[in-house]
């Protein structure tokens, strides 16, 4: 089954055979290597996925970055604390205009507050932004205003990656391909490859056809073994791709 850790286990060993190197985003912003791997990790959801996606990585000598909301949901405090311990980085997934309905004096004391909190629990040094794709604010829009580098930030993925140097893949929309169904997730990209399924990358990895720099970003709760939750995810998706494909996506 695709979107399984299973699939999951199978793609990492493949970008290991064909010896990428895996940096963390803090890494790569000080220190890019020439041919690197970025797995990033979205913890929108059911935070217990991410943590068997870290473990699973530092059984294979690997690390990524994993950014947590300020949402219970995703907020798991126990969780933060044992998958940095584990090696990874840890990062904020901010949306403070979408929670402070677009007001940014409000939206920049909620990023503040937020912070302040994940970094009392490990050490924060790069953000990114959750799409909330319901939502009509672009929580980008907050550095329209403010600067997050003058809070130590060193950077957010969708301000301080070159994308055309940098090939970048998205599970959004449970898909590799899901650009037409989402809504903030997107780059421009200098990359002419398009997948669909994991498999198609597993092969092109095989196949050298991959560029030397790759950015994941994984959303946890969609990858599951588990059949009950596999078959929930994939409902789910299917009806939130139809509604943003329809309603939201410009």
């Amino acid at each position: 089954m695709d979107f399984s850790l299973i699939a999951y286990q199978q793609l990492l060993h493949a970008l290991i055979k064909a010896e990428y190197r895996f940096q963390t985003f803090a890494e790569f912003l000080q220190h890019p290597l020439p041919r690197c791997i970025i797995l990033r990790h979205d913890v929108d959801l059911m935070p217990a996925n991410s943590l068997r996606f870290a473990h699973l990585q530092h059984q294979l000598g690997i690390q990524g970055v994993y950014y947590f909301r300020a949402v219970p949901e995703s907020w798991d405090e126990s969780i933060i604390r044992t998958i940095a311990a584990l090696g990874h980085e840890i990062g904020y997934h901010y949306e403070c205009l979408t929670t402070c309905r677009g007001n940014m004096a409000a939206g920049i004391i909620d990023f503040e507050r937020n912070l302040t909190a994940l970094r009392a629990l490990a050490s924060v040094q790069t953000i990114c932004m959750h799409g909330s794709p319901l939502s009509p604010y672009d929580s980008k829009d907050l550095w329209k205003v403010y600067d997050y580098k003058s809070y130590g930030i060193l950077g957010e993925p969708y301000f301080d990656v070159n994308f055309n140097q940098v090939f970048y893949l998205t599970d959004t929309g449970r898909r590799w391909d899901g650009d037409q169904v989402s809504v903030r997730d997107k780059v421009k990209s200098g990359f002419a490859l398009r997948f669909h399924s994991t498999d198609e990358i597993i092969r092109a990895v095989g196949n050298k056809e991959l560029p030397d720099r790759i950015m994941f970003t994984f959303h946890p709760q969609r990858w599951n073994d588990n059949l009950y939750y596999w078959c929930r995810e994939l409902l789910l998706q299917t009806v939130k791709n139809l509604v943003k494909k329809y309603y939201y996506v410009r």
